[in-house]
């Protein structure tokens, strides 16, 4: 019997998963839709496999510091990230975290078992295409967006990587609300965000993974 622990706030991702698994025999699959959650039942069940979503409560780092809080609990945890994430660097990030594999959730159910399988042994697993792209990063190819920032800049792009408000940025750096408003904004031309929620995933992606 191999069990395995889904942690994912999507029902429907997780009746698919859930699917997939029991067609292959793997039981019992045990479900978690938020972090706090889906920590308690894998310090009470001990799963073989955790499936774990990074997108979680629209943070990525939420998903992060859970694979950290895992593997810091339990060395040995066999981690596979399942996500809609396919950049790279967040890939890497998950890597660093702890995670032992990553799979992108539009793959196929015969991709989805390998990957488990192979996290299952305790083997590192990406896809070929990820794998090749991850494997770029380490060449120092391209240069770093985040070098020229001011330290104003770089705590905004902090404390939105966080998930925090502007009303929130502005009270606790002692700032008016324009003047996040204001930063935000030059951060977004910078980094070729059009957005807030892409502002966010560049910050992610970028800033250096918290100890």
């Amino acid at each position: 019997m191999t069990s395995v622990l889904i942690i994912d706030d999507h029902p429907v991702v997780l009746q698919g998963l859930r699917r997939v698994l029991e067609d292959a025999d793997v039981k019992p699959v045990l479900e978690a839709r938020e972090v706090t959650s889906g920590y308690r039942l894998f310090r009470r069940k001990r799963p073989d496999v955790i499936i774990i979503d990074l997108g979680m409560q629209g943070s990525v780092l939420e998903g992060l510091d859970l694979i950290r809080r895992m593997r810091l609990h339990e060395p040995s945890t066999c981690i596979l990230v399942f996500s809609m994430h396919g950049d790279p660097m967040i890939a890497a990030r998950a890597l660093e975290a702890g995670a032992t594999g990553y799979l992108l959730k539009d793959t196929s159910s015969d991709e989805l078992m390998k990957a488990f399988d192979q996290v299952l042994s305790g083997k590192p697993y990406l896809s070929e295409d990820l794998a090749k792209q991850v494997a770029l990063l380490g060449t120092g190819v391209g240069s770093n967006p985040l070098v020229d920032l001011t330290p104003r800049q770089s705590q905004m792009l902090s404390l939105l990587a966080k998930g925090k408000t502007y009303n929130s940025i502005a009270e606790e750096l002692g700032v008016s609300y324009k003047t996040v408003v204001n930063t935000c904004l030059n951060l977004k031309r910078r980094l070729g965000a059009k957005n807030l929620p892409e502002l966010i995933r560049a910050a992610v992606r970028l800033l250096p993974a918290e100890p």
